[in-house]
């Protein structure tokens, strides 16, 4: 029976790290994945050309129940290494916003350098294969494979990633084994995801359908200054893909449609220099033609904005400054860009990612709970998990 010194379950980004890493150490290691090609969502990351890091990474922009629980790994492997991987490869990138790192040509860049690091550490990678069962062995951990072939190892990594993106394979199967191996899972629920409404709010948002302005977005918090998307199905874009992580059902988000502006003081101002104007041509100043003609609806204004009084500017200030709406639900899973919540890091070892009860199991990635903000946080939680537990390993191969 074939025996490994590290088997690695899935080869997505945490995956492929851990194993160039791990291999690293001179041990036999071994990444099996169910899908036809390694890294898959890494190949549709970014628009094709992966969002593979942010320049801004720090523990401050992901979420845990433990927020601490990620110093340890994203302080000794940071974006700054990774850049100086990409960089060896001669992998051109720039920076788009934010902080936010993108290959210049395509992210098949990216799993092109992983499997090439892989490949000069010798380890292998079987595609189009399962684990159709894992349990302890006498030393290490058994499994069988989808093959019929049998095989044993001395660690057991898990990087099979959340629930998210179902289409592409993504399974509960990590917090299965977790429970297995007698771990805690926490909550787990869509993260980084477009939220959608009810009827009656929908029916304002159709007409504003493909319409994008920078707002600020509120929720439990939490604000993002970034873009919203209006689309036939509720909101999307990146303020509201950040903000969905902190919100829950029946929250409210608060958005503010002239962030950083103080939207009474502004028409006060517009009032005093062009009290004249009517309140839709003003609001057709300061929003996109479509958000102000829904906006003046919304309020049921009319007349010159020299009729307003302080009183009816300041209602139209809040409108335009705090416009709270109750999202009905999320597009779930489908359409989620990662999974909130996993792994319960109360029972992992924050330095090497291995379990405190079962020695040579370990969890790296999107199954632990540690999740990131949107622009490129998540995959350098990969690229940090990945290596602290690769590295640890190698360290113990004699």
């Amino acid at each position: 029976m074939p025996r490994y010194q590290t088997v690695i379950l899935g080869a997505g980004a945490a995956g492929l790290m851990c194993a160039a890493h791990a291999a690293a150490g001179g041990g036999r290691v071994l990444v099996i994945d169910h899908a036809r090609a390694a890294g898959e969502k890494i190949r549709i990351s970014g628009g094709g050309r992966c969002n593979f890091t942010n320049l801004h990474t720090g523990p401050e922009n992901f979420l845990s129940q433990n927020p601490h629980f990620a110093k340890s790994a994203l302080s000794r492997y940071t974006q700054w290494d990774f850049i100086d991987l990409v960089a060896r490869h001669g992998i051109a990138w720039h920076e788009k916003t934010l902080g936010q790192l993108f290959c210049d040509n395509t992210a098949k860049d990216i799993v092109r350098m992983l499997l090439e690091e892989m490949a000069k550490t010798g380890a292998e990678l079987r595609l189009q294969t399962a684990a159709t069962e894992i349990g302890k062995a006498e030393t290490g951990f058994a499994l069988r494979l989808s093959t019929g072939q049998r095989i044993t190892t001395d660690n057991l990594v898990i990087a099979t990633g959340g629930k998210s993106i179902p289409k592409m394979g993504a399974t509960g199967l990590g917090y299965q084994l977790a429970r297995q191996f007698g771990h805690a899972v926490t909550e787990t629920r869509p993260a980084l995801v477009p939220l959608t409404f009810g009827d009656d709010v929908m029916a304002g948002f159709k007409p504003l359908a493909g319409l994008a302005t920078p707002v600020r977005a509120s929720c439990n918090g939490a604000s993002f200054d970034e873009a919203l998307l209006f689309t036939h199905r509720g909101l999307s874009g990146p303020a509201i893909l950040q903000i969905s992580s902190y919100w829950r059902e029946g929250d409210t988000v608060t958005l503010d449609l002239l962030p950083g502006v103080d939207a009474f003081e502004t028409l006060r101002a517009r009032r005093a220099g062009a009290g004249r104007k009517s309140i839709g041509t003003v609001l057709s100043e300061l929003l996109p033609n479509r958000l102000a003609a829904d906006t003046a609806a919304r309020l049921g204004v009319h007349g010159n904005l020299a009729d307003c009084s302080d009183t009816r500017l300041h209602e139209i200030a809040r409108a335009l400054s705090a416009w709270p709406l109750t999202p009905a639900g999320s597009e779930g899973y489908r359409t989620a860009e990662v999974t909130l919540g996993g792994v319960d890091t109360a029972g992992l070892n924050s330095r090497t990612m291995e379990s405190t009860s079962v020695p040579g199991l370990y969890f790296v990635g999107e199954v632990v709970d540690v999740t990131g903000w949107l622009g490129g946080y998540n995959f350098q939680w990969a690229w940090s998990s990945g290596h602290a537990a690769g590295t640890a390993i190698a360290a113990r191969w004699p």
